[in-house]
């Protein structure tokens, strides 16, 4: 048993390595369970324990079936124990989603408002993420794991170490409401355009250093799609 623990954190302290240097990055997909058994020695039993625990702590996207769709997709970069810790204790409650697009509103209009009035923001893993995102090729899935990625990495870019780790903790809550309303979106590729086009929006307004317009953008780019995909009585 001691000797299984230490193979799973072995594939999952070789994956975390790989995305903190770089050489896995949002929107690169894992190598195969086969290709990963292979190049570190373990079971195939570890490496499935180790992207499960990738997936809770909303590094990774997992899929299910064959062809390019198919395997572990990176949605983020690792960062501290405390958010770690925050998503694991939110994913465990259920919160109602009216809650947590009225927090996320709370939240990211005073994301987008810092960042456009900062200097210098350091807004690259957020390009880097959106970039990601132009995929013609992505799984409604994989683009809003993404989607959520990119309004995590704006909130770890203000600086706030409790804003960016609520905004993680609540990761698991947003995904999931997003996810859930794609089956109610009649035209999937107009939508995605949509989104991408909203969030190169907010990022030239915080380019711009124009606080209202970037609080704004955000927070139409919010309550657009919740109203237009939540079910009403």
């Amino acid at each position: 048993m001691a000797e299984q623990a230490r193979a799973w954190r072995t594939v999952l302290d070789t994956i975390e390595a790989d995305m903190a240097a770089g050489r896995l990055r949002p929107g690169d997909r894992l190598p195969s369970e086969r290709d990963l058994v292979a190049q570190l020695g373990v079971g195939r039993s570890s490496v499935r324990e180790a992207l499960r625990v990738l997936e809770v702590m909303g590094l990774i996207r997992t899929g299910t079936g064959s062809g390019p769709n198919a395997g572990a997709i990176v949605i983020a970069s690792p960062t501290g124990g405390f958010s770690a810790l925050l998503r694991l204790q939110v994913a465990a409650q259920g919160l109602p989603i009216a809650d947590v697009v009225a927090t996320r509103l709370v939240l990211e209009e005073w994301v987008a408002r810092t960042l456009a009035g900062a200097s210098e923001p350091d807004l690259s893993a957020a390009v880097e993420t959106l970039d990601a995102m132009d995929d013609g090729e992505l799984t409604p899935g994989d683009f809003l794991a993404l989607d959520a990625a990119f309004h995590v990495a704006l909130a770890q870019a203000s600086g706030n170490l409790v804003v960016a780790a609520t905004m993680e903790g609540l990761r698991a809550s947003i995904e999931g409401y997003v996810r859930a309303a794609v089956e109610s979106i009649p035209d999937w590729s107009a939508e995605a355009g949509r989104l991408r086009t909203e969030h190169r929006g907010v990022l030239d307004a915080i380019n711009a250093h124009d606080a209202d317009a970037a609080a704004r953008r955000v927070r139409d780019h919010i309550t657009h799609y919740y109203e237009n995909t939540r079910p009403h009585a």
